[in-house]
């Protein structure tokens, strides 16, 4: 079995073992306590911290060990509002944000507050221009991520932190993906990061808040970690933690130049060896292990039981909305084809006889996951570009179009029908309208919004726009 999700999860790193099984005898006792034991455990809890926050690039009275990354980014979110709240109330979050910084906006913009999201590139990458223009007036902290989870595009972290910087508003910086392959550049304000993402136990997450960061820590105060993350501390999986992190980082540039390597073959060679398939994220500016990909008229979650039966886990590019009926918010906000969605991400280790495998067993899965939903053949040109979301329209281009050569054209009703299905039965129909036809297709699946326009775009046909839930396709001439 070959495991290639590392992007949400890896096993414990062997260092992080070691130094977990050696501090469980040494690290039990209470840090606070002014004993013998009590002073050992504070020794490795201040270890621990100091190793740590040289990985990160900050000063080890800066950091706070907490119970996970996400409760790191509510915990970094809430402070930085709750400090900042003379400035104003409005966060800025760009639109690829992991959902823990979502539900953190959510929850700031139930109390009362305002939330601002930047829109990225169809590559993923934020739309720095919007960035700029989003810290205005009553900004009180803005997000960014440093890499994406979902299909690993880096983001400008530094020119973002610059511009904050300018605006007087401090940038928290979801480092989770990318922590484990160097440092995070710019002057950021905060930053999270979770400790299973590299090889640490979970249950162990980092938060950092520079010196002259206005903060208050959310909930009851507490006189643990500076009163940032209450309860005792596990110092034992604290110690694992910082061990696995200097640990991977020693290793990261050998691991990242290897697993690039292996990375750039399945890019290149996924669209040769499947028809009808689109590799999303950005190909230069992106994370060295992880790769993301979308296939035309393949349900994603038959595509990754077929791929886990054939020896391969993956994970769908949603990683964090899966058993949802809706498109991740990801692939959304970047205007790709989100159905068939796979994320490969290679842990360390991962040999080229493996990738090899996985791209033998891959085309064979998604034929046989197309076969069993009667799909056309997927052999059509892909379009290295194309466009977003297309927004709703008005009645009156619809009008004018029926009275176009085509006529009323043909109108197919895949209503209460789940991705991909409206799309194959749009494929289906299109080759039985005149070059130039028109084919209206009514559909209320969330992920016909992304996947229409991205057929038509791999296609050659043209999306004429949406009014609720009729789709207008304009078959190629």
């Amino acid at each position: 079995m070959s495991y290639f999700d590392a992007a949400s999860s890896l096993p414990l790193h062997p260092v992080a073992r070691q130094a977990l099984l050696a501090s469980l005898d040494e690290g039990w006792a209470d840090p606070a306590r002014l004993h013998r034991e009590g002073r050992r455990a504070r020794m490795l809890l201040d270890a621990a911290r100091e190793t740590a926050a040289e990985a990160v690039g900050c000063r080890p009275d800066e950091l706070t060990f907490t119970p996970s990354g996400t409760q790191a980014l509510h915990t970094a979110t809430a402070g930085a509002l709750a400090g900042r709240r003379r400035t104003g109330h409005r966060l800025v979050v760009s639109a690829v944000e992991h959902s823990a910084v979502l539900h953190a906006a959510q929850a700031h913009e139930r109390a009362g507050g305002t939330v601002t999201t930047v829109g990225v590139d169809r590559t993923g990458r934020l739309d720095a221009q919007e960035w700029r223009a989003a810290l205005g007036a009553g900004c009180a902290l803005a997000c960014l991520q440093s890499a994406n989870h979902e299909v690993g595009t880096v983001q400008p972290v530094e020119e973002a932190a610059q511009a904050c910087a300018e605006a007087g508003v401090p940038l928290l910086v979801d480092a989770a993906q990318s922590l484990p392959w160097g440092p995070v550049p710019g002057d950021w304000s905060l930053l999270a990061g979770s400790a299973h993402k590299w090889g640490g136990p979970a249950g162990v997450g980092l938060l950092v808040v520079r010196k002259g960061v206005r903060f208050a820590p959310p909930g009851p105060a507490d006189e643990r970690e500076a009163g940032r993350a209450a309860g005792f501390e596990n110092i034992p999986a604290i110690v694992a933690a910082a061990a696995s992190l200097r640990a991977v980082r020693a290793e990261a540039d050998a691991e990242a130049a290897r697993l690039r390597a292996l990375v750039d073959r399945i890019r290149s060679r996924v669209p040769e060896l499947v028809p009808g398939c689109e590799v999303v994220g950005d190909p230069v500016r992106r994370l060295p292990h992880l790769v993301t990909f979308s296939c035309l008229y393949v349900d994603g979650e038959a595509l990754l039981h077929a791929l886990d039966a054939a020896g391969f886990s993956v994970s769908s590019g949603s990683s964090c909305t899966s058993g949802t009926l809706t498109p991740s918010h990801v692939l959304r906000a970047m205007g790709v084809l989100s159905e068939g969605n796979v994320r490969v991400s290679l842990p360390p280790g991962t040999d080229a006889d493996e990738v090899e495998r996985f791209l033998d067993v891959l085309p064979g899965a998604v034929a046989g996951v197309r076969a069993q939903a009667a799909a056309p053949a997927a052999a059509v040109p892909h379009a290295p570009a194309g466009r977003p979301e297309a927004p709703d329209t008005g009645t009156g281009r619809a009008a004018a179009d029926e009275a176009g050569t085509d006529g009323a054209g043909l109108t197919l009703d895949a209503r209460g029908k789940l991705c991909p299905l409206p799309v194959i039965e749009l494929a289906k129909a299109i080759g039985t309208v005149p070059a130039g036809g028109l084919v209206r297709v009514l559909a209320d699946d969330e992920a016909a919004r992304l996947d229409i326009p991205a057929w038509c775009e791999m296609t050659g046909h043209t999306f004429e726009g949406r009014e609720g839930v009729t789709f207008r396709v304009r078959a190629a001439p």
